[in-house]
């Protein structure tokens, strides 16, 4: 699957794009330490816990363990085939924006919601201009984007 198609109305799917670019960036740095953790889990051994309550004896509750494993693993591996995917696509777009443009998106939209608040601000002491400039400041920034990652329209 091509990864444009996700993203089908060009300016809504920018913004989605901006939004997902922190967890994607996420998934790459912690990809392989989840799935030492989940190799780690296959090969431990269960210890019984004794909390008085009755167990059902499970003699294949090894190889289920083994499985669930195999699973989650593969899992992370997609989801991190998918992350690079994105990236590829993503990462030389806002390579080629400029520092300003790259401060503004981020400044607008690659924060939590607490600080989106005071954004615009944070904008206009930064470049020394009005509301209504940080605002066009942002909508040609994201326009940029959006020509960079799916060309004119």
């Amino acid at each position: 699957m091509q990864i444009a198609w996700k993203y089908l109305n060009k300016r809504v799917a920018s913004l989605e794009a901006l939004k997902d670019y922190g967890s994607m960036q996420f998934i790459l740095e912690h990809t392989d330490d989840d799935i030492r953790a989940e190799h780690e889990k296959m090969q431990s051994v269960r210890i019984p816990s004794f909390d008085g309550m009755p167990h059902v004896h499970n003699p294949q509750a090894g190889e289920q363990r083994i499985i669930n494993g195999i699973e989650e693993i593969d899992v992370l591996k997609e989801r991190y085939r998918q992350a690079m995917e994105y990236m590829a696509w993503f990462q030389p777009a806002w390579d080629d924006l400029t520092e300003e443009e790259q401060f503004v998106l981020r400044e607008f939209y690659m924060c939590d919601e607490a600080q989106q608040i005071d954004a615009v601000y944070n904008i206009c002491d930064h470049f020394h201009i009005e509301r209504s400039s940080a605002y066009n400041k942002k909508n040609r920034a994201l326009y940029h984007l959006q020509v960079l990652l799916f060309g004119k329209s």
